[in-house]
């Protein structure tokens, strides 16, 4: 996203066994990194890279972070239609500079989803579309019934003076992110359902340490002896499906009854 980026991998080149593939990311939503869809540096770097042996440029992508702050469904189809839009307008700069960009590349979890034609680009992609999290229900783009992923905890201690209940699913299980803060309902670290995965109304994870989670009610009310007793097992909806998803070597896949079907692994790393 940078010619000096490019230049780093142009003066590597020569040390690669087989030609790379390189992608050059375009800013459409003033979020985070990438070129002006409009600007000379998105050329100049994309013939840097053209001309340089062991290097293929084959195109542009973005990704519309931006659409993680539109609670509206009028706002993330706002989104779509300009993230679409502006890559289609840096790939048609670079194809009148004579430069092909055989893959336009777009999307996010808001954006694909949205009501938009996807029109100039031909890569769509996105991520936790898969199985939904917390913040992806908080935005409006599903609802908390349709996550698909779960952490499964058991209860071991209580604080009955302050209404915790303790579970042994702690921050390297459900991770530190806390994406829904600023969201209409903040779910903590996560939102506590029974092992079955039905929620349970008003739980969730309010803090976290290494190994332990504490979870109370929203309204401070004292935790159900039934449900919360010693031992039993619970399931926490993740905030970030990536970030939760990370902690773990493979995934369980479970029916209605809470049987196991498959597992799946994880490919890790980067």
């Amino acid at each position: 996203d940078s010619m000096a980026a490019v230049n780093a991998l142009v003066a590597f080149a020569e040390e690669l066994e087989q030609p790379l593939q390189v992608m050059l990311e375009v800013d459409v939503d003033d979020h985070r990194a990438g070129l002006l869809p409009m600007s000379d540096a998105l050329v100049d770097c994309a013939k840097a890279i053209q001309i340089t042996p062991k290097l293929h440029f084959r195109g542009v992508m973005t990704h519309a972070g931006g659409s993680y702050d539109c609670f509206k469904q009028q706002s993330r189809d706002a989104m779509a239609l300009q993230e679409c839009q502006l890559i289609a307008k840096a790939a048609l700069r670079l194809h009148e500079a004579g430069i092909n960009c055989e893959l336009v590349s777009a999307g996010s979890t808001p954006t694909a989803l949205a009501n938009c034609n996807h029109k100039g680009i031909n890569e769509l992609r996105a991520g936790v579309y898969a199985t939904f999290d917390c913040v992806m229900a908080g935005l409006g783009v599903c609802s908390f019934d349709d996550i698909a992923m779960s952490v499964l905890t058991s209860v071991i201690g209580h604080q009955t003076d302050k209404n915790w209940v303790i579970v042994d699913a702690g921050w390297m299980a459900l991770s530190r992110d806390q994406g829904t803060a600023s969201h209409a309902k903040n779910c903590g670290y996560g939102l506590v359902c029974d092992q079955y995965g039905k929620l349970l109304d008003g739980w969730y994870v309010s803090s976290t340490n290494q190994e332990h989670g504490i979870i109370s009610h929203i309204d401070g009310k004292q935790p159900d002896a039934s449900l919360f007793a010693y031992g039993n097992l619970l399931r926490i909806l993740p905030i970030h499906a990536c970030a939760t998803a990370a902690q773990f070597s493979e995934y369980q896949v479970i029916n209605e009854q809470g049987e196991i079907g498959e597992v799946w692994s994880r490919i890790s790393g980067w």
